[in-house]
């Protein structure tokens, strides 16, 4: 039975994580990590809420030590919640904050002992053994949840470290604004740190000043995993960014200009981050050098008249892709968006995400996204758009697209609101538009 070590550091002395700048060694988050799975209660299913990426951690190794799996989805909604107790009965909380789990078991992360100085083992998991399920972020439809190995996850963290050029035991800090229960976030900003000898950090700054006051705080090497709309944000401030070694993105559609932008503001390059929840991360690319995705290690790609499939390496079973992708003689390949984001009107094509990009792209639009509402259909499709611009009117706004999409696309109507309503990792679930557009249509 094959086992992969919980973590790879190879000198338990050295940086596991970092917390308010302060160091934590390896052994002491090996300790920490002992003592919570002595704590937990004898139920198969965790629901890990725990906001400090450090203590989140501490509970999704001692959960993997305990054989019990971590849910992972994609919001905390009351609904949510409650379909989870519903198909997992056995499921209790752990949380490091308060949090709403009306009549279900809440774990409070507690304080462990400092004064413990033994030098632990490093415990071997069965790579089988299920780790999490996973859920899709819902921007499409209905939440899905995927089982994830330990093995799976592991050697996916193994290979992005491999494809961004990441040296083992080189104790880069990885600074994630990015939740830890995302897909994204759990591959890159832990397990990442946890499979190739790096340090997390516990914080996740929102504010552009104190993603800057955390980054500075950091020992180099250090890193930046982010999102696209975060991204923005901060490089929209007027503060001066640290140095990294990189920034990562991903979740969503990063705009040329903006990757140019952040590539000289923090004097390093940017890497994208491809994937989706059933198969996690894929691909990788430097954006600034083009459009062309490379698999990472052992993840092959196959097409034929249905569609793209990717399966090898971490991901374990084969996996159709959801995107419209363009297959090239030397393995790589070039992501023309969602075919779920295809528009067709009067025979005139396009993507939403080619939409989304003009869209954001004219001065005093500080976010705005299309949508085509359910209620539309072959014959009578219209698409519509929610922006929050200040200070622009809507002729303003219509006028500049006109300028650089078919006048077929031109949103009807376009909703000026004062926020989208987008999740911790900057995407816009589907449900939460519909509600939007309701609102909006009662105003």
């Amino acid at each position: 039975m094959l086992a992969i070590s919980l973590i790879s550091h190879d000198d338990l002395d050295s940086v596991f994580a970092y917390r308010a700048g302060q160091p934590v060694s390896a052994a002491r988050f090996l300790r920490d990590v002992a003592h919570l799975a002595r704590q937990l209660p004898d139920r198969q299913h965790i629901l890990n809420l725990c906001t400090d990426r450090y203590c989140f951690a501490v509970g999704f190794a001692a959960a993997l030590l305990r054989e019990q799996t971590s849910l992972l989805p994609p919001n905390y909604t009351p609904s949510f919640v409650e379909r989870l107790k519903q198909s997992y009965p056995d499921i209790y909380c752990l949380a490091d904050g308060e949090v709403d789990f009306q009549e279900g078991m809440v774990l409070r992360y507690p304080q462990f002992p400092e004064t413990d100085a033994t030098m632990p083992a490093i415990p071997a998991i069965p790579a089988e053994r299920r780790a999490a399920w996973v859920f899709t972020s819902g921007s499409t439809g209905q939440p899905i949840a995927h089982s994830k190995s330990w093995g799976s996850l592991c050697k996916s963290a193994v290979a992005e470290a491999a494809s961004l050029g990441i040296l083992e035991n080189s104790g880069m800090a990885l600074l994630g604004t990015v939740p830890a229960q995302h897909m994204y976030g759990l591959e890159s900003s832990v397990l990442l740190a946890m499979q190739n000898g790096l340090a997390l950090v516990a914080e996740k700054p929102f504010y552009p000043a104190d993603i800057c006051a955390c980054l500075a705080a950091l020992p180099e090497p250090r890193c930046l995993i982010t999102t696209p709309v975060h991204l923005r944000t901060l490089l929209s401030a007027e503060v001066k960014l640290p140095t990294v070694e990189f920034v990562l993105c991903a979740t969503a559609h990063l705009a040329p200009q903006l990757v140019s932008v952040a590539e000289a503001r923090f004097s390093a390059p940017l890497y994208e981050i491809y994937g989706f929840t059933e198969a996690g991360q894929v691909a990788s690319r430097r954006t600034a050098q083009g459009p062309v995705w490379r698999l990472l290690p052992g993840v092959v790609l196959r097409q034929d008249e249905q569609g793209s499939y990717v399966r090898g390496g971490h991901v374990e079973t084969e996996m159709p892709l959801s995107d419209v992708i363009e297959r090239h003689i030397d393995g790589t390949f070039t992501l023309h968006g969602r075919a779920a984001d295809m528009v067709n009107i009067a025979g005139k094509r396009t993507s939403l995400s080619s939409l989304n990009h003009h869209l954001n792209e004219i001065p005093g639009v500080q976010d705005g996204v299309f949508f085509v509402p359910d209620d539309s259909d072959a014959t009578t499709k219209r698409l519509l758009a929610f922006v929050v611009a200040p200070g622009l009117r809507g002729e303003d706004i219509l006028g500049a697209l006109r300028n650089s999409i078919d006048v077929v696309f031109l949103p009807r109507p376009l909703y000026f609101v004062e926020a989208l309503p987008r999740n911790a990792t900057g995407k816009l679930p589907r449900g939460a538009l519909i509600q939007l557009r309701e609102y909006c249509t009662k105003k």
